[in-house]
């Protein structure tokens, strides 16, 4: 079933509101009120989560070397902004425009009603909501995906290659699979479940950042020949603090909003109890983080307590709405954990992940999906695991082919010069910091 249509028609047609101040009190709401506050919420929601690229972008600029910050903002704001423009022109209709197992029908979007409020106002609306406010909150959703992989690789890809992905990741990759469950497709029928994307966003920019991070290689100088990991710290921890809470924060809006209406007074308390669980789940990963990182390296890590949140944040967003206060705790304190055991996993494999996003939305995500069977009765570990693998055998196939291809045309890093002087001079022409660059005359 779509994502978008989740919620049953029925109870738009007959929303009850609680008025007053007695539980007992109460009355139908009109369609067209129903169809206000069904509009506000993706609208909001879908702002919340459009700052959440605010948040990707102040946190990769933190967690890079001062020499490569401009290149990380430049990727930020040209992958929002590509995703906006390719979701409207192939990617929404791909994902959602009459699915039929595998994906839609490609072209651009439009609304079938240019006023999104015609049949709300005789009261006789089918979707309860201004279609425009739908396209909005599922766009803003594509770009995240893309944020993930611009974190991962950064430091030594260089800005066409990053850019031409972005354009079929979130024009083709993302609508296709997403179209599988979302759009009512093949894992729909299978029964897999998730809520706001724990797989079908977060895991899907993952598995992408993932092949690209084993195509692309390692940073020069940042595993040895004699195996040691060499620390490449990044330029600005209070700017990835701050990228870290803008994110928090966005991500209400992510797991609020894909309650997908706010009609009646069970769906705003429905939403109430996902921002109560979100919180609970991001704050327990921070604490977890907290603990292992002092009793394993004897100091806390605060990009661990970082991604320690995110991670929390990642695994309850399969099923914000089912579990417990308790249960969120659990999950997203589990997701914490393993963001700590995983990002040095990585490193062993020598697998370069700068801001630690493969461990954050991949691993994470992985386990937030499979926890779905812990608080959800419809959900089935088999469900679960059919999608998680479906939609991995998917990106890594597809992504890996992307890269392989853009390597061969374009080159995927930049020379061994420009990766030492940075990409913020080599391509962009400008520092983030002009002041502490070499030959400054700031004195």
């Amino acid at each position: 079933m779509k994502k978008f249509m989740s919620f049953s028609l029925l109870a738009l047609a007959a929303s009850v509101a609680t008025v007053g101040f007695t539980k007992s009190a109460s009355a139908e709401v009109s369609i067209e009120t129903a169809f206000i506050f069904n509009t506000f919420s993706f609208a909001f929601h879908g702002a919340l989560v459009m700052w959440m690229a605010a948040g990707f972008a102040m946190l990769e600029a933190g967690l890079v070397r001062t020499k490569n910050t401009t290149m990380q903002l430049t990727k930020n704001v040209s992958l929002y902004s590509i995703a906006g423009l390719m979701y409207w022109v192939i990617g929404y209709n791909l994902m959602y425009a009459d699915v039929s197992g595998f994906f839609g029908v490609p072209g651009p979007w439009s609304a079938a009603d240019p006023f999104d409020a015609e049949g709300a106002f005789t009261g006789d609306d089918a979707a309860g909501y201004g279609a425009a406010s739908d396209w909005f909150f599922q766009m803003v959703f594509v770009a995240t995906a893309a944020s993930i992989v611009s974190g991962t690789l950064a430091e030594r890809i260089k800005l066409l290659p990053f850019l031409i992905f972005t354009v079929v990741l979130t024009g083709i990759l993302y609508p296709i699979q997403g179209s599988w469950s979302w759009g009512g497709g093949w894992l729909s029928e299978a029964g897999f479940l998730d809520f706001a994307g724990s797989t079908i966003v977060h895991s899907v920019g993952g598995w992408a950042a993932l092949t690209g991070a084993i195509i692309l290689g390692a940073r020069k100088g940042k595993y040895g020949a004699d195996g040691s990991i060499n620390p490449m710290p990044g330029s600005n921890l209070p700017l990835a603090a701050l990228g870290t809470f803008i994110l928090w924060m966005g991500w209400f809006g992510f797991n609020g909003g894909s309650q997908l209406a706010m009609g009646s007074a069970a769906d705003v308390v429905a939403i109430a109890t996902i921002y109560m669980n979100t919180n609970l789940a991001a704050a327990a990963g921070v604490v977890i983080a907290l603990i292992l990182t002092g009793i394993m390296y004897k100091k806390v890590d605060l990009t661990m307590l970082l991604n320690g949140a995110l991670g929390g944040l990642v695994a309850i967003t399969a099923e914000p709405l089912a579990p417990s206060p308790f249960l969120s705790i659990i999950i997203g304190g589990i997701g914490g954990a393993l963001v700590v055991f995983a990002v040095p996993l990585l490193d062993k494999l020598k697998i370069d992940d700068v801001v630690g996003a493969i461990s954050v939305h991949l691993v994470a995500g992985i386990w937030g999906t499979i926890a779905v069977v812990f608080s959800n009765g419809d959900a089935t570990i088999g469900g679960q695991l059919t999608g998680i693998v479906g939609v991995a055998v998917f990106m890594i196939i597809t992504s890996a082919i992307l890269w392989f291809i853009l390597k061969l045309i374009f080159g995927l890093r930049p020379s061994e010069e420009d990766e030492a002087l940075g990409l913020d001079r080599a391509e962009n022409g400008m520092e983030a910091y002009p002041e502490f660059g070499r030959g400054s005359q700031t004195f």
